[in-house]
C-alpha cells in the first residue's frame, strides 16, 4: 500500500496492529461532502452520483447525506430533479464539522468524552492525555476545510505536519508486546458498519 508523500509516493511498511481509527462512516462523509464540492454546481446531485463518483455503498451514503442535512452542512431537495446541495460555503465547511455531523464527537475514550474520563491512582493524569489528543486532532480537523481538501491546497500548518520526517512513518508497537501478533496495516476502518 501506498501513500502520496510531498513529491513522491511512500510506501508503507507492513507493521504489527499498526492502525488509525477514522470510522467508515466519517470517511464517507468526508468524501462524500468533497465530491459535492468538486461537483460545483447549483443543481442538486443525487446520491448515486456522490456513491458512485467515490465508490461509496449508496445506500450507506444516503443515511449520512441524511444527518450532514440535519447537521446544516447539505440541504436538499425532492422529486425527479431532487438531489443535494451545500448548505454553506465549502471554505465554511470543515472537515471537523463534517466528522461531528456524521459520527459525534471527534475523541472518546470508549463511549466517554476524554474529560469525563476518571482514572484511579498513577493514571489519573491519563485523563489529560487524552483531552490533548482530542486538542490535537482539533488544531487539523478545525483548520482544514473541504474546498482546501478538494482544491488540493491544505493550509500551512497541516503542510508542515507532512514534512515531518515521521508523518509517513507507521510505528510498530514494542517488539516484546508484538509477539506472536497478526501483521496488519489498517489506516481507515472502512469495514461495512457505522463504527
Amino acid at each position: 500500500m501506498s501513500l502520496p508523500g510531498p513529491g513522491s509516493q511512500r510506501t508503507l511498511a507492513r507493521t504489527h496492529n499498526s492502525r488509525m481509527r477514522i470510522s467508515a462512516r466519517a470517511d464517507y462523509a468526508v468524501r462524500a461532502v468533497v465530491e459535492l464540492v468538486a461537483l460545483g454546481g447549483s443543481e442538486p446531485v443525487k446520491a448515486e452520483r456522490l456513491a458512485q463518483g467515490q465508490r461509496i455503498p449508496a445506500k450507506f451514503l444516503l443515511n449520512i447525506l441524511v444527518d450532514l442535512k440535519r447537521a446544516g452542512i447539505l440541504r436538499s431537495h425532492r422529486g425527479a430533479e431532487g438531489g443535494f446541495l451545500l448548505g454553506r460555503s465549502p471554505e465554511e465547511i470543515t472537515i471537523a464539522d463534517v466528522i461531528r455531523a456524521a459520527d459525534g464527537p471527534l475523541a472518546r475514550v470508549g463511549h466517554q468524552q476524554p474529560e469525563d474520563v476518571v482514572y484511579p491512582g498513577h493514571a489519573a493524569a491519563l485523563r489529560d492525555v487524552w483531552v490533548a489528543v482530542r486538542v490535537s486532532l482539533r488544531d487539523v480537523l478545525e483548520e482544514v476545510t473541504v474546498a482546501d481538501v478538494c482544491n488540493g491546497q491544505l493550509p500551512a500548518s497541516v503542510r508542515r505536519l507532512l514534512d515531518r520526517p515521521d508523518a509517513w512513518l507507521t510505528k510498530a508497537p514494542a517488539r516484546s508486546r508484538s509477539v506472536g501478533r497478526e501483521k496488519s496495516t489498517v489506516f481507515v476502518d472502512n469495514g461495512g458498519g457505522a463504527g
